[in-house]
């Protein structure tokens, strides 16, 4: 991706103002912003692995927009389009309001590049797009309002929950998780932690259990974190964006309750579940429990049983499988 940016800078005729602060809107870790001056780069990635990437080399990182001064205006944005389309629109109609230059868009044509090409130009002028690694770049001018029906004009409810474009199971309850609820035992203990607790469904199922005195809510994701505050307004809820893999607890937990990532971009990577395991494992006393929900295929029983004495299934059906893992093993120095 960083390939087109050099390609629209360099020779695609994109012309960055001298002065003002460039804001880039959603980039991955992986990517190379060299083409962009470091020192007037904002980053605007509410991915917390991501934003801590760019944090630790040199960059100004805020989650988003609603972090800005009401009055923020740069002098040239760079959008790249994440999958989600609602959340896509969002962000270029979110980088056209606070920018007064040129707005860059950049995208593979699996995250549908050319659908916001298509629409963008019904709305605006904008250049010719640019080709290079099976994806496409192309600019148009900020600052003119044209896209205010691209942001939603409150934020939307699913089943009586607060959610958002973008965060996972944005449409309604994950149906994984909803097995998952089914197969929590009426008492989980006074310390519980919910790792990847997206916008708050299991946490809110949690907390209707008996003898929780207190529940870590710990999300990677800062929208979906905004909307789990919603979701769960009670007192004994603590909120936490961080990476759950290096989430440390405060004091160890009786329990952990999650439905872990498996995706990073298009491909499963089992390996963050994994991490997550491991990362539970640790933060458990040790007559801790572990109940998690997982795609029937994903390969998680090895590493339970290397770090809990007892695993077995609970529930499942033929997409999804409940473990539950009793007494965790302390990892091996």
């Amino acid at each position: 991706m960083s390939l087109r940016l050099s390609l629209a800078l360099d020779a695609g005729g994109c012309v960055l103002p001298d002065e003002g602060r460039i804001a880039v809107f959603a980039p991955r870790a992986d990517l190379d912003l060299s083409a962009l001056p470091k020192e007037r780069v904002l980053i605007l990635q509410p991915q917390r692995p991501d934003f801590e990437s760019f944090e630790a080399a040199g960059f100004t990182c805020l989650p988003g927009v609603a972090d800005l001064p009401a009055e923020e205006r740069f002098a040239a944005s760079v959008v790249f389009l994440p999958r989600a389309k609602a959340e896509a629109r969002l962000l270029v109609a979110q980088a056209e309001a606070v920018t007064a230059g040129p707005v860059l868009v950049d995208g593979a044509k699996t995250d549908g590049i050319d659908s916001i090409l298509k629409h963008l130009r019904k709305l605006t002028e904008t250049s010719a797009p640019l080709s290079k690694a099976h994806g496409k770049i192309f600019w148009f001018q900020g600052g003119n309002n044209t896209l205010a029906e691209w942001i939603p004009a409150a934020l939307s409810k699913v089943e009586g929950y607060v959610t958002a474009p973008g965060v996972f199971s944005a449409d309604g309850i994950d149906p994984a998780s909803a097995l998952l609820v089914a197969s929590l035992p009426e008492k989980l203990g006074r310390t519980v932690a919910d790792l990847g607790a997206g916008w708050g469904y299991l946490s809110s199922q949690i907390l209707s259990r008996s003898g929780v005195e207190l529940l870590h809510l710990v999300e990677a994701d800062h929208v979906a974190l905004g909307c789990a505050r919603s979701n769960v307004q009670d007192a004994r809820a603590q909120f936490h964006w961080a990476d759950a893999r290096k989430w440390s607890a405060p004091e160890q937990v009786n329990t952990v309750v999650m439905n872990p990532p498996f995706h990073a971009g298009r491909s499963a990577e089992p390996e963050l579940g994994q991490a997550f395991i491991a990362a539970a494992a640790n933060m458990l006393v040790a007559s801790g429990h572990l109940w998690m929900v997982a795609n029937r295929h994903l390969p998680y029983e090895t590493i339970l049983s290397e770090r809990f004495a007892a695993v077995s299934e609970v529930a499942g059906d033929n997409r999804f499988k409940v473990l539950h893992a009793q007494r965790p093993r302390r990892a091996k120095r």
